[in-house]
């Protein structure tokens, strides 16, 4: 899971919006350690306070996120909470307007990786605060 998520954060290019991605899953899933984790290494790579803060509501935040982040933030909250069983198209012709194939596959693996981390943490109970940069 570690390469898989550093492959993706990598291939995705854009190390500001991996975080976005990241964080926003681990809201939708309650992982506090990951939280914890992630909102620090945001910080290392320039995110906004502004964006940190607002993040769980960024469909109503107005311009605090471009389109491309809009987008990435839509497939994520897709993928993680897929109470229909599947992620609309809508949802990802929006995203690969924004990424091209190669970046598109990295966004999908990003969000696939955080939420099998976000599973892991949350079933074994870690508790936010063991994070070491």
């Amino acid at each position: 899971m570690s390469a898989l998520s550093a492959a993706a954060k990598k291939g995705l290019g854009d190390p500001a919006l991996a975080e976005l991605v990241v964080i926003r899953a681990s809201q939708l899933n309650h992982c506090a350690f990951c939280l914890d984790m992630h909102l620090t290494i945001a910080r290392e790579h320039g995110v906004s306070e502004k964006q940190l803060d607002l993040l769980s509501a960024w469909e109503e935040a107005g311009d605090v996120y471009d389109e491309r982040e809009r987008a990435a933030l839509a497939l994520t909250e897709a993928v993680t909470v897929l109470t229909d069983g599947f992620v609309p198209d809508e949802v990802y012709e929006r995203a690969a307007k924004h990424f091209d194939e190669a970046r598109l596959a990295h966004l999908v693996g990003l969000i696939a990786a955080i939420n099998n981390w976000n599973r892991v943490m949350v079933a074994r109970r870690i508790p936010p605060g063991g994070y070491q940069p």
